[in-house]
């Protein structure tokens, strides 16, 4: 990588764990808004999935007293139904499209739930949860942005906090497992990503410590209204053409 692109680059991965820390998820939104002005759509979901093996795995740790394996059982395995196929119509597909109509959803989605704070939690199943996972699987393995529809989906079912997150990132987790061996099946990881991944993921790692300390600062409200007004930004990202 040319020396003038090395700070922007580090830059992101720093910003990506920063945000990860925080929220526990939308990494690859963060750094997909830097690093793909000079890097191919490709190797950037390549290095997301990656990143995200060490991101999640230390918010794990973190909470690893909300830990409930029953519950995030069929999301794992709706995952593993799902990326497959998302890595798979990875070369097939318009990223462009596929980011415009998930950020469209994600201001929708936002918006009406920053305009009705209350709500009441959706009741669902075991074949509900495994479709969710089918669903955030395929996007993950398709786009790099693993864990946005899990993330709605476990604030729809008005679980606490810490509950919420050890289940979407345990999930998460998994999902990054799944998508390494699907993307390496394709042979999309190669010698030069993994030194990009080697140079991000230090500064990585630092920021997502730095983002579980602001974490730990906010109540259930404060963070349910954070983790709203991060989406509607995500998804108006998206939605702008250039924007990642």
């Amino acid at each position: 990588m040319d020396g003038l692109l090395l700070i922007p680059f580090l830059a992101g991965a720093f910003l990506g764990g920063l945000v990860s820390g925080l929220f526990g998820f939308a990494m690859g939104i963060v750094v997909s808004s830097i690093w793909l002005h000079f890097i191919p759509p490709v190797d950037n979901t390549v290095l997301i999935i990656g990143c995200t093996l060490a991101t999640q795995g230390y918010g794990i740790w973190k909470l690893r007293h909300a830990l409930d394996w029953p519950r995030a059982l069929p999301f794992i395995l709706g995952g593993a139904v799902g990326v497959p196929l998302g890595a798979w119509l990875l070369t097939y597909s318009d990223p462009v499209l596929v980011r415009a109509a998930v950020g469209m959803l994600l201001v929708l989605y936002s918006l009406y739930s920053l305009a009705k704070p209350n709500f009441k939690p959706v009741q669902a199943g075991f074949a509900a949860d495994a479709g969710i996972g089918v669903l955030n699987g395929l996007l993950g393995g398709l786009t790099g942005l693993v864990g946005i529809i899990l993330v709605i989906w476990c604030q729809m079912r008005g679980w606490p906090k810490d509950v919420t997150r050890a289940t979407f990132q345990i999930v998460v987790l998994a999902i990054a497992i799944i998508a390494v061996a699907s993307l390496a099946a394709t042979g999309s990881m190669t010698a030069e990503i993994g030194k990009l991944y080697l140079l991000a993921l230090p500064l990585m790692l630092v920021g997502t410590w730095a983002g579980f300390r602001l974490y730990g600062r906010l109540d259930e409200a404060a963070f349910r209204k954070a983790i709203l007004l991060f989406l509607l930004l995500s998804g108006v990202l998206l939605m702008v053409p250039g924007a990642l």
